[in-house]
């Protein structure tokens, strides 16, 4: 099947006449939002620039509420119904559909190339936002949640102006916690 000359290979639960390919699964509006909202963390930790990472932000929330699955729209109206969408341009459409079709997109792959993908663990610890991931993946190339552990034992968190006495206690009993559910998997 093609949608607008490119191929594409659906994955949804129903099965239409005209359609040869086996649909098993579906990309459903909160799988595609969360991929681009993490793009954007990603992009953010990474000091990429702010417009374009607020485009991806905004496109995330507004797909995670859009009523309509976006592998319909994307199936019955090709890149340009998904512009239709507020905040889902160009750009983003192209992503969305390369997403649908291959489950993932050329943007996300070139980026966790430079800078892995683990990063945003950093996030799941308590007292470190986006900024202070940025920090540390930045000054320090802490780049996993391992990496972090080593950072923390030998005292690194004392080196970031902004992490107080109380909220490196935060994070060194966060990312302990972290840890042990890591280990028990």
């Amino acid at each position: 099947m093609k949608i607008a000359g490119r191929p594409v290979r659906w994955t949804t639960s129903s099965r239409h006449e005209n359609d040869e390919l086996e649909r098993e699964t579906t990309m459903t509006n909160e799988e595609i939002a969360e991929r681009l909202a993490r793009l954007a963390l990603l992009m953010e930790i990474r000091g990429d620039d702010p417009f374009r990472i607020r485009a991806y932000r905004d496109a995330a929330e507004v797909i995670r509420h859009w009523p309509t699955p976006l592998a319909e729209i994307a199936r019955e109206k090709g890149e340009e119904g998904l512009r239709q969408l507020p905040k889902v341009g160009r750009a983003i459409s192209a992503k969305i559909m390369e997403l649908l079709e291959r489950g993932t997109f050329a943007t996300w792959e070139k980026l966790t190339e430079e800078t892995p993908a683990s990063v945003l663990d950093l996030l799941l610890v308590e007292g470190i936002g986006p900024k202070t991931a940025a920090t540390l993946y930045r000054k320090f190339k802490i780049a996993s949640l391992e990496d972090l552990a080593k950072f923390v034992e030998g005292g690194g968190l004392e080196l970031i102006d902004r992490i107080t006495p109380q909220n490196a206690r935060k994070i060194e009993t966060s990312l302990r916690e972290l840890m042990k559910l890591k280990e028990e998997r």
